[in-house]
This record gives C-alpha cells, sequence and structure tokens, in this order.
C-alpha cells in the first residue's frame, strides 16, 4: 500500500482559505490557536496515521481480526499499541474541553485530523470514536458523580464505551425495544435485554467499558417517549475507582462481517442472570434525547466514514493511473508503431478520477463546513448568528450521513474499476475499501432513514426557518460568484439547479398538506441525494471562486496573464498553481456533468408517480 491518504494541501485550503478558521482564534475559547499550530497539529497527525495506524489495514481484516473465543471477545491484536499511543498522544481527548482534561481543539480541526485517521483505518477509529460520544453523554448529561466515576476514565482511554440501541426484534425501529429497567431500592435499576450490532461491545483493549443503554423503566408508556438511557459499566466501579464485580453483561458472539472486521460487533446480553446495574443518565424518559446528541454525532462520522475511504481510494487510483502502462492514445491506435502509454492518458480514464475528484472535494468542504458551524454555534455571542448554525447543522446532518456514505462507496467502486482486475484482488486494497465502506450505508440509521429525516423532520423544522437560511447561504454564493463574471455559465448552472431543488421542496410541502402524501416519502431518497448534490455544486463554485482570485494574483506576478499555454507551463513547474487549477476544474466538472441532472431529476420526481406503492405485491413475486 501507498501512504497517500488524503490530499492535505486540499484539507488546508478549506480550512484556512474557503472557511477561514482563524476567526475562530479570536474568540476566548480558541485564542491559544492559531495557523501554525494547527498546520502542527495536522502534520502530526497524518504521521501518526501514515506510521501508527496505517499498517494494521490489511493485518486486521485478513490476519488478526476481532475474534471471539472461549466466552472472551478480543480486538485485533495489533491494535493495542496504535490504541495505547493515541490515546497517549492526547488525540482521543484533543476535542475535549480544557476543564475535562482535554485540549479543546475546534471541531473543525479535528474532523481533518479524523479524516486521516479514518484513511488509513476507520475499523481501529472506532473503539476511540464510540468511547469519544460516550463519554460526552456522560459530561453532558451526567451527574458530578458519575462525572467523576466514569467520564475522565474514558476520555483518558483507560475505560472505553459504547452506544446501545439495537436489538434484534428493533433495529431501526427504536420504539420498539424490549430491555427493560427494574427500579431497586438504592435509586438504581436492574437492566434485562439483549442488544446487537454494538460496535466495540466487547473487546480487550481496555479492561472497562462503558455501556449507554437505552431501556424502559416498568411501566413507562409505549414508544419512544418511554424510552430511558442508563450508564450500564462491564464492571462494577467500588468507592475508590476501582473494577468491582462483572456487572453481568455477556457477549453473546461478534458478528462475521463483510468488512470493517477490526471492528469488534458485539451481541451484548445484559442481565442474563438477574446481576446488572445501570445508572439512570438524565431525566427519566428523556432516553432518545440525550441519545440524539450521541446519534447525531455518529452520523456525523459516518459521513466521514464515506469521506475518508472515498479520499483513500482516491488517492491510490491517481498513484496506479500515472504507473499502469497500457493501451496505446486513442489517436494513436491506428499506429502499431505507437508505444502504450500510462492510463491515466486515456480520457475514460481522467473522466472517472475528475469525478472521483469533484466529489471528494465537495463532500470534504461539506463536512468541514458543519465542524465549522459548531465551532462558531460554541462561540458566538449573537442569538440569531447561533440559531442560524446550528439550523445548518441540523438539516446537513442527515445529508452529510446518506450522501457522503453513499459517494463513498460508489468512488471506492470506481477506483476499484480503475484498478481492472487488480482492483478485485487482494494484491491491491481497492477490494477492502469497498467491503469496508458499505457498512455506513447501513449503520447509524440507513440512508433511508436519514432520508425521511431530512424530508419529514428536517425541512419543515422551525417553520422552515433553517431551510430559508440555508437556502438563502446558498443564493448568496451564486450571486457573489456571479457578480465576479469568472465562472460564467458553470455559476448559471448552479442556479437553475437551486431554482429546481427549491421548486420541488415547495411541492414537497405542499404534497405534505394533501392526501398525496406518499410521494415524498417514496422519493426521500432521491430528493437527499438532489439536495446533496447542490451543496456540492455549492461548496464546489465557492472554492473555484477563491481559487480563481488566486491564480489571478499568481499569474500576474509570473506575467502570463493572457496566455494559457504559458499558465499551463506555469503548472508544470508550480504545485500551487496546478493546485488551484485543479479546484476550478473540479468546479466545472460537477457544473457541466452533474447540476444540470439536478432538474431532470426534480420534474421525475414532480411527476408524482406513485407506481410502486399501487401495485399489488404479488407483481414482486410474479417472475
Amino acid at each position: 500500500m501507498g501512504n497517500s491518504l488524503v490530499n492535505t494541501r486540499d484539507q488546508r485550503f478549506i480550512l484556512y482559505e474557503q472557511l477561514g478558521i482563524e476567526r475562530l482564534f479570536s474568540y476566548e475559547q480558541y485564542k491559544d490557536y492559531s495557523k501554525d499550530l494547527v498546520d502542527m497539529m495536522l502534520t502530526e497527525a497524518e504521521k501518526f496515521a501514515v506510521e501508527e495506524i496505517l499498517p494494521t489495514y490489511e493485518v486486521a481484516d485478513k490476519e488478526d481480526p476481532a475474534v471471539f473465543e472461549d466466552g472472551k471477545a478480543y480486538a485485533p491484536k495489533c491494535f493495542h499499541e496504535p490504541y495505547r499511543k493515541y490515546c497517549e498522544a492526547g488525540w482521543l481527548s484533543a476535542v475535549v474541553p480544557p476543564e475535562f482534561g482535554g485540549q479543546g481543539m475546534p471541531l473543525t480541526v479535528h474532523t481533518a485530523c479524523n479524516e486521516l485517521f479514518g484513511a488509513a483505518n476507520y475499523a481501529f477509529m472506532m473503539y476511540p470514536g464510540l468511547t469519544l460520544g460516550a463519554a460526552a453523554l456522560i459530561a453532558t448529561y451526567g451527574t458530578d458523580e458519575q462525572r467523576e466515576k466514569y467520564m475522565y476514565k474514558m476520555f483518558s482511554g483507560e475505560w472505553s464505551g459504547t452506544m446501545c440501541l439495537t436489538e434484534p426484534n428493533a433495529g431501526s425501529d427504536v420504539g420498539n425495544l424490549r430491555t427493560k429497567a427494574k427500579r431497586l431500592p438504592d435509586g438504581t435499576f436492574s437492566i434485562t435485554g439483549t442488544k446487537c450490532f454494538i460496535s466495540s461491545g466487547d473487546h480487550d483493549l481496555t479492561k472497562q467499558i462503558i455501556h449507554p443503554v437505552l431501556a424502559r423503566i416498568e411501566g413507562d408508556p409505549p414508544g419512544t417517549k418511554g424510552i430511558s438511557i442508563f450508564i450500564v459499566p462491564k464492571y462494577r466501579v467500588n468507592d475508590d475507582g476501582s473494577l468491582g464485580e462483572f456487572n453481568d453483561v455477556v457477549t453473546g458472539n461478534l458478528e462475521h462481517k463483510m468488512g470493517i472486521k477490526g471492528s469488534a460487533t458485539a451481541t451484548l446480553n445484559f442481565g442474563e442472570n438477574g446481576n446488572c446495574i445501570g445508572e439512570l443518565l438524565g431525566n427519566e424518559r428523556e432516553g432518545m434525547k440525550i441519545m440524539f446528541q450521541l446519534m447525531n454525532e455518529a452520523r456525523l462520522a459516518t459521513g466521514m466514514q464515506g469521506l475518508s475511504f472515498a479520499s483513500v481510494a482516491y488517492e491510490h487510483s491517481v498513484a496506479y493511473a500515472k504507473e499502469r502502462i497500457q493501451f496505446r492514445k486513442v489517436e494513436d491506435m491506428a499506429n502499431h508503431a505507437a508505444s502504450p502509454v500510462r492510463i491515466i492518458e486515456h480520457p475514460d480514464i481522467r473522466r472517472s478520477l475528475l469525478w472521483m475528484k469533484s466529489h471528494i472535494e465537495g463532500m470534504r468542504a461539506m463536512n468541514y463546513f458543519v465542524g465549522y458551524c459548531l465551532d462558531m454555534a460554541r462561540v458566538t455571542e449573537d442569538e440569531e448568528e447561533r440559531e442560524r448554525l446550528q439550523g445548518f447543522v441540523e438539516i446537513l446532518t442527515p445529508i452529510i450521513k446518506a450522501y457522503c456514505s453513499d459517494k463513498g462507496v460508489d468512488i471506492c467502486l470506481l477506483g476499484m474499476d480503475i484498478h481492472g482486475g487488480y482492483g478485485y484482488t487482494a494484491d491491491y486494497p481497492m477490494e477492502q475499501y469497498v467491503r469496508d465502506a458499505k457498512i455506513a450505508t447501513i449503520y447509524e440509521g440507513t440512508n433511508y432513514i436519514q432520508s425521511l429525516d431530512l424530508v419529514g423532520r428536517k425541512l419543515g423544522a422551525k417553520k422552515g426557518k433553517n431551510l430559508i437560511n440555508l437556502f438563502g447561504a446558498i443564493g448568496n454564493t451564486i450571486q457573489e460568484v456571479k457578480g465576479k463574471g469568472k465562472l460564467g455559465g458553470y455559476v448559471e448552472k448552479l442556479e437553475e439547479a437551486f431554482n429546481a431543488v427549491t421548486d420541488l421542496t415547495m411541492q414537497f410541502g405542499n404534497w405534505g398538506r394533501s392526501a398525496d402524501y406518499i410521494i415524498p416519502v417514496l422519493n426521500a431518497r432521491p430528493y437527499l441525494m438532489i439536495f446533496g448534490d447542490l451543496v456540492v455544486g455549492w461548496q464546489l463554485l465557492d472554492a473555484a471562486s477563491i481559487a480563481l482570485d488566486k491564480l489571478e494574483s499568481i499569474y500576474k506576478e509570473a506575467g502570463v496573464e493572457g496566455s494559457e499555454e504559458k499558465q499551463n507551463a506555469l503548472a508544470a513547474e508550480n504545485s500551487e498553481v496546478a493546485f488551484y487549477q485543479g479546484k476550478v476544474a473540479s468546479a466545472k466538472y460537477f457544473a457541466s456533468n452533474i447540476l444540470p441532472t439536478i432538474k431532470g431529476r426534480c420534474e421525475a420526481v414532480k411527476t408524482g408517480d406513485k407506481t410502486p406503492v399501487e401495485i399489488a405485491e404479488t407483481i414482486f413475486e410474479s417472475y
């Protein structure tokens, strides 16, 4: 495997030139940060990813996966040393507030670091990632005693954590869960039930695992409104903080999976022997509200999983296309004396690579933008601005999860095609990328569920104010870029797509208030993907406008303003020119080839076709 995981120059472009994260450093919370410090963190993150995490990628898949033997679960042996170093270096607690023992890193920067770590081995990152999320729940909703008892050791990585929602008979339909909590005289609860598909559910990386568990207290109402959440440790904790007796959290098995084989995905039986004790976290019957903090974080992380796999698959594909020699150039096909060339010189390979590149850069910008919104919402004193930023996050969270995970698989598959037959073999990592990336479309709420969340909840939230604000931001960029006149018809294609999505969204609202409400439900997933394309196109055109300004300045200084030939010659020797030209190319390609499809796809949905729900079920069995 090569060591190029992510385009780090593009990371820095988005952070500094597109988002302008230095603005964060003027606030008290981030006053100790600077561009130089962030550069150092990114450099160290890349080094750690390449030197410590990446070597585990193939090993944990083929030779040393997570296993369940003699009733015990074991993480890959090759994970132990990198996990220890990851925690000791402070990466697990990097984004944790200083008062809880962390570094208080901006989430935007943390997002960039995690793209590197995830590209190295996402299965490894699931262990500290879930621990961070579980500990953050206790930090937000726990009592002082619970924080002292659990949180600090979790943030340090000494103990780990999970997220326990799914049950065998209640997968994504959490309201039908059967796990019960019975009150005990001392204020704790006896927990009984089974949870399945629990990532990092049991392993030997840490001596203690803390499970946030959704359960229904006896007598509480059915559905999600009757659910509470409990802190359930694998081992009880003594008054002095040491580990006590086993808490009757029995591992039934680890799943045998298509991918992410280094992640220990467990079935956990709570109270199998009637001796599992849990502590209420937060208030009774607020379990879903509390767990949604972790679920939303996990959904953004899953979108990052799609981006990470897409990034590394693209980097490998470019490297392979530059090395693989096959076929003569199209113009030399009749000339048998001509030599075969690198496949990157063939039109279809270039088209495939640019399709991958443009989607990745747009997804990266979208993910980092959400991180930046969360950071700014945390520091701004302007309540209206805070609500606007949080509204962006609300709408974009299901889009990031579903769009980036779907496109991540598409990009890995296209990378496999570029590798040809070798992509299908274990000689190259592409087949593993495909297997590992696919789960992201399914867990943390399937992508259809994300689409229903977008259409059924997020579009109409706060009487549509969040949506209006996001559309307003896109519209502002369109007018700004159009005013510069440098991108000509490309911004017009974005505007046409924007108008089509706006029109379809209004039609969804009309259908939702009529007997045709089923049409938005039926088309929720196509709509989300359309919306995702719009957001990616928006981010790419914004980036291209910035890049053109930079190129104009460089060309002027080099004295090559009017000569495309000289500008391309300059790009051959100046990596910055080549990079900025690449940003413009991504936007132009996406605007020319993806954005024009949006209007047609919107028109298709607007026909209101209901055939899938109107036909008899027997039709599916008639062949």
